[in-house]
C-alpha cells in the first residue's frame, strides 16, 4: 500500500447526514478496475439536496458549481469565477469581484453578475430553508455593476468574508423561476462546474459526466459516479471486489488494504470531531455536574489508539489541538476520580446496581449512533464504557438519521462536526443559542450566554487580538461548562486504484467523501501512461 502526500496547511474549524447498496458491476458506472476516464467511488451518505440555495456546496468543493473563489490544495483562497481576489474598502465594509470573462453554464448560457446576486439574495431570503444563512449575517447588500461586477456591502467589518464567498452561484434563468425550497433545480441542478449530474437514483449512485463547457477545460475523467454504501463492511467488501475503484473507510478496514499494490491510501488531517451531545432538554444530560463527570470520565486517548488505530487526535473541544485558535493548556487525561467528585457533590448517589441516583432519578440515559457507522459505534461504547466507571449509565442505540433527527432534543447523539477556515465557520452554528434546534445546527440546544457573547465578539471583532481572545474564553468556558463531550478528531482515509496521476488531500472539515477525498481535484487528474 502506497500513502498519498497529506496536503493542507493547519487552517482554523459544521454537522451530519446518509442511505444503501447500490449498482453492481457491468451497469455501465465503470468501475472493476476499469478505464482511467471512469472512476466509480464508494461514499457513506449522499446529499439531501444538490442545490447551493439550500446549502449544498457551501464550503467549496461541488463538482457542479463553482464560487467566485476556491481553494487550492494548502487552503489557500484562488480565483474561480471571479478573476482575481477581491479589491476591500470602506475599511472591510465593501467586498467587489470581477467575473471571468467567458464563463457559461453547462446549458450554454453566460454567466452575469446578476446570477451572483440571485443567488446571495435567495440564500438570504427567510423564505428559504437554508440553515447555513447565519453564516452570512454580515452582508449588508449584494448588488451588480453591470454585467461583469459584483459588490457586497457588510454591515459590519468580517474577517473572514472572502472565505466565504467560495459559495456555489446558481443560474438565475432556472432556478429563478422555481421555488427555491421545492423546486426541480434541486435534484436536477445546472452550474458552471467541472461536471454535470446525468443521472441520480436516490439511495443508490448519482453519475456524473465531464462538462464540455468547463471554462476550467473539459476534464480527463469522463464518467464518475458516487456510490451510495452507508455500511463501512460493505463498502470496503466492494472495493476489495473491484467493484468500487476508490472509497472512505475507517482505519480499520483501510488497514486491509496495506499489501494491495494496485492501490494507493490516501490520509487527510481533517477538523472532524465525534462528540456526543448531551441536551440541555434531558431530565439527567441536563445537569451540569453530569457533563462534567462524563467530561472527566472519558479516555480520549484510548479512542485514539483502539478505535483510530492512531489515525486521529483527541479532541479537548471543536478545535483540534494543532489548530492556531486552539486554547493552550486545556488538554485533559482521563480522570475518575475528579468524575467521582464531580458527581458526589452534586449528590448522585452510588446505587446497588452500580448506577447513580438523585430524587429518585437513576443517572441513565440513551445515546444513539446512525447504524452503519462502525467509527461511530465503536465510540459510543466506549463512551458508555468510561461512564459505567463513573456509576452513569449510558444505553447505545442504533438508527438510521430518519429516526435521530426528531429525537435530538432529548436524547444524546454521537455527532459529527468540524469545519476549516475561520473557527466563525463551524463554532457560530454549533453553540449559538440562537441556532439551538435549527436543523443539525447546536443539536444538543445548548444555551449558555458567555459562549453566545464570545462568538458574536468573534464573528464582530475587528482586530485578531480581540477575536483570540474570545474564542480563548469559549473553549474555556465549554471545559466550565460542557454542552457535549468532545472525544476524537479523526483522520479522514481513503483507497483509491492506482490508475490517476493528480490526486491529492487536502485538510478536511467534518463533511467529506462526496466531494472531498483524493477526488476533490477530480476535473485535474490526468490517466497513468
Amino acid at each position: 500500500m502506497k500513502f498519498g502526500r497529506i496536503r493542507g496547511a493547519a487552517v482554523a474549524a459544521a454537522v451530519a447526514t446518509g442511505a444503501a447498496a447500490c449498482s453492481a458491476p457491468g451497469d455501465g458506472s465503470g468501475g472493476g478496475g476499469g478505464s482511467a476516464d471512469s472512476v466509480v467511488i464508494g461514499v457513506a451518505s449522499e446529499p439531501d439536496t444538490l442545490s447551493p440555495l439550500l446549502g449544498y456546496g457551501k464550503d467549496g468543493n461541488s463538482k457542479i458549481f463553482d464560487g467566485l473563489l476556491a481553494r487550492d490544495a494548502d487552503l489557500e483562497l484562488t480565483p474561480a469565477l471571479a478573476e482575481a481576489l477581491p479589491e476591500v474598502g470602506d475599511d472591510g465594509r465593501r467586498y467587489t469581484y470581477t467575473l471571468r470573462e467567458g464563463v457559461e453554464f453547462s446549458d450554454g448560457e453566460p454567466l452575469t453578475a446578476a446570477d451572483v446576486v440571485f443567488t446571495y439574495e435567495t440564500i438570504l431570503d427567510a423564505k428559504t430553508n437554508n440553515t447555513a444563512r447565519s453564516e452570512l449575517d454580515a452582508v449588508k447588500e449584494v448588488r451588480a455593476e453591470g454585467d461583469d461586477k459584483v459588490v457586497f456591502t457588510l454591515k459590519y467589518p468580517y474577517a473572514p468574508f472572502a472565505a466565504r464567498t467560495v459559495l456555489p452561484i446558481v443560474p438565475e434563468h432556472i432556478a429563478g423561476k422555481q421555488d427555491p425550497n421545492t423546486g426541480a433545480f434541486n435534484t436536477e441542478p445546472i452550474g458552471t462546474g467541472p461536471y454535470v449530474l446525468s443521472d441520480w437514483r436516490k439511495g443508490e449512485k448519482l453519475t456524473f459526466k465531464a462538462n464540455p463547457r468547463y471554462w476550467g477545460g473539459a476534464p480527463k475523467v469522463k464518467t464518475v459516479t458516487m456510490a451510495i454504501i452507508e455500511d463501512d463492511d460493505v463498502r470496503a467488501t466492494r472495493l476489495r471486489t473491484g467493484d468500487l475503484d476508490g472509497a472512505v473507510l475507517p482505519p480499520n478496514l483501510a488497514a486491509a488494504f496495506k499489501d494491495d499494490k494496485d492501490s494507493t491510501t490516501y490520509e487527510a488531517k481533517s477538523y472532524d470531531f465525534r462528540t456526543v451531545t448531551l441536551p440541555t432538554a434531558g431530565k439527567v444530560t441536563g445537569d451540569r455536574a453530569i457533563r462534567r463527570a462524563l467530561d472527566a470520565a472519558v479516555d480520549r486517548e484510548a479512542m485514539v489508539d483502539k478505535i483510530l488505530d492512531g489515525a486521529g487526535r483527541a479532541a479537548y473541544g471543536p478545535l483540534p489541538v494543532d489548530d492556531p485558535w486552539f486554547a493552550k493548556g486545556i488538554e485533559r487525561s482521563q480522570d475518575l476520580a475528579e468524575a467521582q467528585r464531580i458527581l458526589d457533590t452534586a449528590g448522585w448517589k452510588a446505587g446497588g446496581d452500580g448506577v447513580r441516583a438523585k430524587d429518585g432519578r437513576k443517572a441513565s440515559f440513551t445515546l444513539l449512533y446512525p447504524s452503519g457507522d462502525k467509527v461511530r459505534q465503536d465510540h459510543a461504547l466506549a463512551y458508555a464504557s468510561d461512564a459505567k466507571k463513573a456509576g452513569i449509565e449510558v444505553k447505545v442505540e442504533s438508527a438510521t438519521w430518519e429516526v435521530i433527527e426528531p429525537r435530538m432534543k432529548d436524547d444524546a447523539v454521537l455527532a459529527g462536526g468540524g469545519s476549516t477556515g475561520d473557527p466563525d465557520f463551524g463554532l457560530y452554528t454549533l453553540l449559538h443559542s440562537s441556532l439551538a434546534g435549527n436543523g443539525f445546527n447546536n443539536m444538543g440546544r445548548y444555551d449558555n450566554p458567555a459562549l453566545d457573547k464570545a462568538l458574536d465578539t468573534g464573528r464582530r471583532g475587528q482586530d485578531t487580538a480581540t477575536r483570540e481572545k474570545a474564542y480563548d474564553t469559549l473553549q474555556r468556558e465549554l471545559v466550565k461548562n460542557p454542552g457535549s463531550t468532545f472525544l476524537t478528531h479523526i483522520d479522514h482515509l481513503y483507497v483509491l486504484a492506482d490508475r490517476w496521476s493528480g490526486p491529492t488531500t487536502q485538510l478536511e472539515p467534518h463533511e467529506h467523501g462526496f466531494a472531498s477525498g483524493p477526488w476533490w481535484n477530480l476535473q485535474d487528474w490526468q490517466p497513468k501512461k
